[in-house]
């Protein structure tokens, strides 16, 4: 298993401190993270390599880039065609470009009816918390969420060919917040590799966010699921307080800090065999931080209980 991290605008000052702490991949979490994007709607193949070669030069890699968004006027039917052509461009320039996995996002994929803040913890640092609003905003009924889901079909079925063509993998966030009926929560997440089984369609895998939906047990039953059909690409690795399922709601909390053993979850990903990267995600904020603190900890944190494992 490997350690990477997100972009951080790709700073000498950042670059500098992840390679110091140990992290040897970058993801490219936001879709106009190449500044192509934003002048023609997809990436621009030389700069997508420029970057690449500015990372190798720290001895780091890319690991996972985030495609073009899919908007919401699409996923409702309402127009812009182009966003399917735009990430189908994009797909074909990061594979040419030797990224190894590409992650899509699909607007109307989570449900705007949570309450959030930011919750004190241990010693006063400070992270994301959510409960159900009350009153709740309508769901979506199911002809809505069919509708929805043909939508998705739509690119996916354009993406899926140049995965299987190029050889770069196709990952899928879960819904976060992941609440009853959202497209990506627990059922919907399986619909995706049983419409799509294709060997390079799988799972950008986030504990947290599963967690949310109903703690621990959840966790391991879905690393064990999805991790021995080789359908988990990476593992964005964060803990929670709380869940739907139990509260209502929940908090994010430093590795240590939550319900979950987070060894246990490297044990789980160890017995199927998982060799792939582990991205802290979601850090919060720590008195004083530059923005780096809860980075290095956290990945001082992983790093040790990857330690562990050799010995287990």
């Amino acid at each position: 298993m490997h350690i990477s991290v997100w972009d951080g605008r790709l700073t000498d000052k950042y670059l500098t401190q992840v390679t110091q702490v140990g992290a040897e991949f970058v993801d490219f979490g936001g879709d106009t993270a190449f500044e192509s994007v934003k002048e023609q709607g997809y990436p621009d193949l030389a700069e997508v390599v420029e970057k690449r070669k500015r990372l190798q030069s720290y001895g780091l890699d890319v690991n996972r880039v985030t495609l073009p968004n899919i908007s919401d006027e699409f996923m409702n039917g309402q127009g812009n065609e182009q966003d399917v052509e735009n990430t189908a461009k994009a797909m074909r320039v990061f594979a040419e470009a030797g990224v190894p996995i590409a992650r899509q996002r699909f607007g109307g994929d989570t449900f705007p009816v949570m309450d959030r803040w930011r919750g004190t913890h241990r010693g006063g640092y400070v992270a994301r918390s959510e409960s159900l609003a009350r009153p709740a905003v309508e769901w979506p009924d199911r002809e809505s969420l069919e509708k929805w889901w043909g939508q998705f079909r739509k690119v996916y079925d354009a993406l899926v060919p140049i995965a299987d063509e190029t050889g770069i993998k196709l990952a899928l966030h879960p819904s976060d917040t992941p609440n009853q009926d959202t497209p990506f929560g627990g059922i919907g997440f399986h619909r995706v590799i049983d419409d799509y089984p294709s060997r390079h369609v799988g799972y950008l895998y986030c504990c947290g966010t599963r967690a949310e939906s109903g703690g621990s047990a959840i966790v391991l039953d879905e690393l064990n699921n999805y991790g021995r059909k080789g359908k988990i690409f990476m593992i964005h690795f964060r803990n929670v307080r709380g869940s739907l399922a139990t509260a209502n709601g929940f908090e994010e909390v430093l590795l240590d800090d939550g319900d979950m053993n987070m060894f246990k979850l490297l044990l789980e990903l160890r017995k199927v065999g998982f060799t792939g990267c582990i991205n802290a995600d979601h850090h919060p904020s720590l008195e004083g931080d530059d923005g780096f603190a809860a980075v290095s900890y956290s990945i001082g944190y992983i790093k040790a209980c990857l330690a562990a494992l050799s010995v287990v």
